[in-house]
């Protein structure tokens, strides 16, 4: 899933971040509301996950301003702010569910699988097909032509990535932002020695070859 992440403190910020992409989901992270607000109406989103204090614009009004905007995404508040009353006034404002500081990632998690279960209309993408090659996203298996592949999560993500972008060229900076969530260029060669050991799962045992390099440019997944 995509989802976008208002939040201001740092380090809740990062470890939500960083625990949402460990688990291969993309996110998007605004450090106050007014960001957030400007994100959530220009962009398409899964879920959004709200603190509800937050600088320039607060979660509560945020939410409010969404919902009249017409932006339907599941909202999670993610808040210390956790009397009844409070609670209470979090949902009517249009959230969909409270989750209060501190919290257990893997609860963060389920409570946001079941605002996607629930999601009007939803259908959860379960599997990903390139010729012969197969990732289950639930299992979170590879095969090829029948054949398990054993994948570190690194390289798990960079695959999965290319197969949703299949066909089409993914330069170097494209891969650090969105598999590494890199905004810079960390000056290693990350990106090449990950492509190099997912070729030698994906495609050295295999009679054709669906990861190519395009000098110049970068790499290219198709059957």
């Amino acid at each position: 899933m995509k989802v976008l992440l208002i939040e201001d403190d740092r380090s809740t910020a990062d470890y939500v971040g960083a625990g949402l992409r460990e688990e291969g989901h993309e996110i998007d992270h605004a450090p106050d509301g007014m960001t957030g607000f400007e994100l959530a109406c220009t962009r398409s989103y899964d879920a959004l996950v709200v603190d509800r204090m937050l600088p320039r614009l607060d979660g509560l009004s945020l939410v409010r301003a969404l919902r009249s905007a017409g932006r339907n995404a599941p909202v999670l508040f993610l808040t210390s702010v956790g009397g009844v009353d409070d609670r209470v006034e979090g949902l009517e404002a249009g959230a969909d569910d409270y989750l209060l500081k501190p919290f257990a990632f893997s609860e963060l998690m389920a409570r946001l699988n079941a605002l996607m279960r629930r999601a009007p209309g939803r259908r959860e993408e379960t599997m990903l097909e390139v010729g012969d090659l197969k990732v289950n996203l639930l299992s979170r298996s590879v095969s090829r032509g029948g054949t398990p592949i054993e994948l570190q999560p690194r390289e798990f993500r960079l695959l999965e990535y290319m197969m949703r972008n299949r066909g089409r060229v993914l330069t170097r900076t494209m891969l650090l932002e969105r598999v590494w969530d890199f905004h810079f260029d960390p000056k290693t060669n990350v990106v090449e020695t990950h492509v190099s050991r997912l070729r030698a799962k994906v495609d050295r045992p295999f009679a054709s070859e669906m990861i190519r390099t395009v000098r110049g440019s970068g790499y290219l997944l198709d059957a």
